[in-house]
């Protein structure tokens, strides 16, 4: 049986994991809790204020991929390649492969592109 203090631990991990947070941000926030006890309610609360700014981000660029996908889908183009929403004058292809135009919160990261791609 895992102490009590562990099992909170990994519930924290998960739920930021869930929320978006990446392990990065996560062990930052574990360096930021005190060794030398338990993790109070007060250190915890302390911890997610500290990500409010993050999570806030991450909210407005979903939303912005909301509403693009929303006029984009209903112009009926269907078209990337000459949309002119979302490609004037066909640029995109000089900005390379891959989701550009999604905001950056939202891109898969270099490492987790090169996991996808085949060898």
């Amino acid at each position: 049986m895992y102490p009590r203090a562990v099992l909170r631990r990994v519930a924290f991990i998960r739920a930021a994991q869930a929320v978006g947070l990446s392990l990065a941000e996560i062990r930052e926030a574990f360096e930021r809790l005190p060794s030398s006890r338990t993790p109070t309610k007060a250190d915890w609360a302390a911890v997610a204020r500290a990500w409010e700014d993050r999570l806030e981000a991450q909210i407005a660029a979903l939303t912005a991929l909301k509403t693009g996908l929303t006029s984009c889908i209903g112009c009926g183009c269907l078209s990337l390649r000459t949309c002119r929403l979302t490609n004037p004058e066909d640029v995109s292809e000089s900005y390379g492969a891959g989701a550009q135009y999604l905001p950056s919160l939202l891109r898969p990261s270099k490492q987790a592109q090169r996991k996808q791609t085949p060898s």
